[in-house]
């Protein structure tokens, strides 16, 4: 029902229907805004609201029966930036969407683009782009080439993407950077075949490519 309304007001909308599936997408996405139940299955609203928050900050309206004024605080201190109490109205409910994403939408006015090359990165409105084609970036694939936009030249090991992009401590397992890695670099190489975004420094870690430019002397 939410879905049929919010898309007959002219919303692209996808629906999860358990907290596993909902984390799955929110990590393989990027949204507007998002429409977060408490008491989903396998994993609650509240659980998935703390880990989202680590590393998107898109606007989350929560639905829920529990209506008690503590617990609206507790997840509004979460990170939800609005709170619906069941049973709603569905046109209400559209138009907590559309004021949320208005006000969401003034926030982001200045946004603060980052560029390199032809790629640019709008770290508000979380979108990167070739050429202006937009691209589909994971959740992680995108903290990765933030991080590296954002310390143009620097050198970044293994560990410093994974404490950095997972928040979590680094044990030594570098399959998860360099599976992630790899999948954005071929993202960048498809993007754009004839250009180099991000290169491998052979011992320490990764950085945006650096074009080496030499000068030859002729002596005559």
């Amino acid at each position: 029902m939410l879905a049929e309304a919010l898309t007959c007001a002219g919303y692209e909308v996808q629906s999860a229907s358990t907290g596993v599936d909902g984390l799955t997408v929110l990590n393989s996405n990027a949204y507007d805004l998002i429409l977060l139940d408490i008491m989903l299955p396998f994993k609650s609203g509240d659980e998935i609201l703390k880990e989202m928050r680590r590393f998107s900050d898109t606007p989350v309206i929560v639905i829920s029966a529990k209506d008690t004024v503590g617990t609206k605080i507790e997840l509004l201190k979460l990170g939800a930036d609005d709170y619906i109490t069941k049973p709603f109205d569905l046109g209400e409910v559209v138009a907590r969407v559309q004021s949320n994403l208005r006000r969401f939408s003034k926030q982001t006015q200045q946004s603060n683009v980052l560029q390199y090359k032809d790629l640019t990165l709008d770290d508000h409105a979380k979108r990167v782009a070739i050429a202006g084609h937009e691209m589909e970036l994971t959740a992680k694939e995108y903290k990765i080439l933030e991080l590296l936009l954002k310390h143009d030249g620097k050198v970044f090991t293994k560990s410093n993407l994974y404490e950095s992009v997972w928040k979590d401590e680094y044990l030594g397992d570098d399959n998860a950077v360099k599976t992630h890695m790899s999948n954005l670099r071929n993202k960048l190489k498809k993007a754009n075949p004839d250009e180099e975004y991000i290169e491998t420094v052979w011992g320490l870690g990764y950085r945006l490519y650096k074009k080496i430019n030499f000068c030859c002397l002729n002596l005559f």
